[in-house]
């Protein structure tokens, strides 16, 4: 056996050694004696008799190690044009004073604070210093309406709120304080104080109830850290659902310590003083993991991205960061690399920049399809490493060890599962899927360390929302297949499993089949309606920079693409060609809402879906001016 056979068995036969030995890699203010306490099934809680600090582990052993003057966070924004990069020693000491404001504030361990700003330092700043007083921080995303900002104040009933004057989104100032207060009338509970962040862009109204974070810090007592238990809560992380209560996923220090530390070197191949760039948003379980937390836990340099991958000024942003500050890993969404590839088919950006220090590529957050994975492994030469998990997981469920025992990688799958993750497939009756043949994805209990042990104030909820479809075994709400090698394949969310005339159908691999096509540069396939078959899928394309195509001609192609590849049995007969796709701010195309879009339109069928729908169909989800 290999080495991933080996430690991926030790994780399942003795889960209780296996931590137990990687919590070595963690300073603890009181070790733990044992790794699982399952007395309170499925209520499991990890490292049940041990304390520390997440912050401590994150800066101050490192600047206690003799790594002070080590890069720790660079920031890079070209949308202000700006850059800045802390040492351990900057951070640690800025983030002492802001956990000294807090703690001024009122606030104190178990607290919640609720961190609602861009991509700045100051978010990392605000998260490690929550943590390092033992408050419990929920960020949430700067593109969220008041009502959806006013529900998560509500849930999560913060001391404190921590903001900004505003963000930037391309060229545009959007500004955040108005947001925010809109908030905190809808809101039932109100926070006894905002700390707002003024940025030059647009400067904010300050109220009775605001403090000027430069003031507040020029003022501040520096904080210790305080020692928590291993099971207190580090923070909350609300899933992006729009309608109803926001289920908060809860995260406690020690498990996800451990986990994150383990991941750093042996799947993501980074250590201390070695970069990784993470271009996601501290308001998605990604940048928490993999921005702010893993690499300080590791003692590697992280950088915080302002910006997006196109635009600002051009699709060749990506390189610049990776040749200017010689990232190892970059780690990033599909969507990041459709939208660079649509704009620079032929990779020319990328030669002009230096990337021999580029080792991976990393990407997750939706289903790398094989075209974008061949393009971007063409261009870099290097490992594409496709890679799956949730919020609710809090770090990877299937990946590449690429720092333990790189495996094969097979276009389509995120390869195998992580230690500690027991991965099964079952069919509708909870059987085991026979290899090769798709059903639902679900994890065995009890789940690794790291992973959410409830959600916040909600355990009915917790067990209804994920426990309850199999005994046993958590419902991950996706489906897919695992093949003779052990090899998983994530199709999508089983919602986007259709049925078509009694025959349940990806619409993964219709999307795969026309993402194949070179005109392509990406694409959605949904199911509509269909008096006749019941549902059908319907195709959305987006074209490559360049191409003008007859776009009924283009569609009969796509369409005997799909044919031939996937069969008759698809009724895919119609592709529609657009200028754009509906998704979040961070990139996830919102195929709810297209589907949403056709059930709700006048004919079973929309003909098109322009840019004026793409924004009518994003309003309930994202702030707009």
């Amino acid at each position: 056996m290999g080495a991933y056979e080996d430690v991926f068995r030790a994780s399942t036969d003795d889960p209780e050694t296996f931590w137990l030995q990687a919590a070595r890699a963690v300073d603890w203010h009181v070790a733990p004696t044992r790794a699982l306490d399952a007395t309170r099934q499925p209520f499991y809680r990890w490292f049940p008799d041990g304390e520390l600090n997440v912050c401590h582990n994150a800066l101050d052993r490192h600047v206690d190690a003799g790594r002070g003057a080590q890069p720790a966070l660079i920031h890079d924004s070209p949308v202000t044009g700006t850059q800045r990069t802390y040492t351990y020693v900057e951070l640690r000491d800025e983030v002492a004073r802001f956990a000294g404001v807090l703690a001024g504030l009122g606030v104190g361990r178990g607290d919640r604070v609720v961190i609602y700003l861009p991509m700045v330092p100051e978010a990392a700043v605000a998260m490690l210093a929550c943590a390092r007083i033992g408050a419990v921080h929920s960020v949430v995303f700067g593109g969220f309406a008041p009502k959806e900002l006013a529900a998560r104040i509500d849930d999560a009933t913060p001391t404190v709120v921590v903001s900004a004057s505003c963000g930037i989104e391309g060229k545009r100032v959007i500004e955040y304080k108005p947001l925010l207060d809109r908030a905190i009338e809808l809101a039932a509970h109100t926070p006894a104080k905002r700390v707002i962040l003024q940025r030059p862009q647009a400067v904010a109204a300050m109220g009775p109830d605001d403090v000027d974070w430069v003031e507040a810090m020029a003022t501040a007592t520096p904080a210790a850290c305080v020692p928590v238990a291993a099971t207190d809560p580090l923070y909350i992380l609300y899933t992006s659902g729009t309608t109803g209560k926001p289920k908060g996923v809860v995260r406690d220090g020690g498990g996800y310590t451990v986990a994150l530390a383990w991941t750093m070197p042996n799947m993501f191949d980074v250590g201390p003083g070695e970069t990784i760039f993470t271009a996601s948003d501290v308001g998605w379980v990604v940048g928490h993991s993999y921005i702010v937390y893993a690499p300080l836990i590791a003692g590697a340099t992280s950088v915080l991205y302002e910006g997006k991958p196109v635009g600002t000024p051009d699709a060749g942003q990506f390189w610049r960061v990776v040749a200017e500050h010689r990232v190892k890993s970059l780690f990033t969404a599909p969507t990041a690399f459709r939208a660079i590839k649509k704009e620079d088919p032929a990779g020319a950006l990328a030669a002009g920049y230096d990337l021999s220090s580029l080792e991976y590529l990393f990407l997750a957050g939706e289903r790398l399809d094989p075209e974008t994975y061949r393009w971007a492994s063409d261009l870099l030469g290097i490992p594409v490493i496709d890679h799956w998990w949730q919020t609710e997981t809090g770090w990877p469920i299937a990946g590449n060890l690429m720092g333990l025992d790189p495996l094969q990688i097979k276009p389509g799958s995120p390869t195998k599962p992580l230690p500690g993750w027991d991965v099964r497939v079952l069919d509708i009756s909870g059987r085991p899927a026979e290899p090769g043949v798709d059903g639902a994805i679900v994890l065995r209990l009890p789940l690794p360390p790291g992973s959410l042990p409830t959600l916040w104030n909600d355990d009915a909820r917790f067990v209804a929302s994920y426990l309850s479809a199999f005994d046993g075994y958590y419902l991950t709400g996706d489906g897919g297949h695992i093949d003779a090698d052990g090899y998983l394949f994530v199709m999508g969310r089983t919602d986007d499993v259709i049925n078509v005339a009694g025959h349940r159908l990806s619409t993964g691999g219709m999307e795969e089949v026309l993402a194949s096509h070179p005109d392509v540069a990406e694409c959605a396939v949904i199911g509509v309606a269909d008096p006749m078959k019941g549902q059908v899928p319907r195709g959305f394309v987006v074209l490559k920079a360049g191409v003008d195509r007859d776009a009924d001609e283009l569609a009969a192609e796509l369409v005997a693409l799909v044919r031939d590849q996937v069969g008759a049995v698809a009724s895919l007969r119609e592709v529609a060609v657009v200028a754009s796709l509906p998704k979040t701010r961070s990139g996830k195309i919102l195929r709810k809402t297209m589907r949403g879009i056709a059930d709700g339109a006048d004919e079973p069928v929309p003909s098109t879906i322009d840019d004026a729908t793409v924004l009518d169909a994003l309003r309930p989800v994202l702030r707009r001016e």
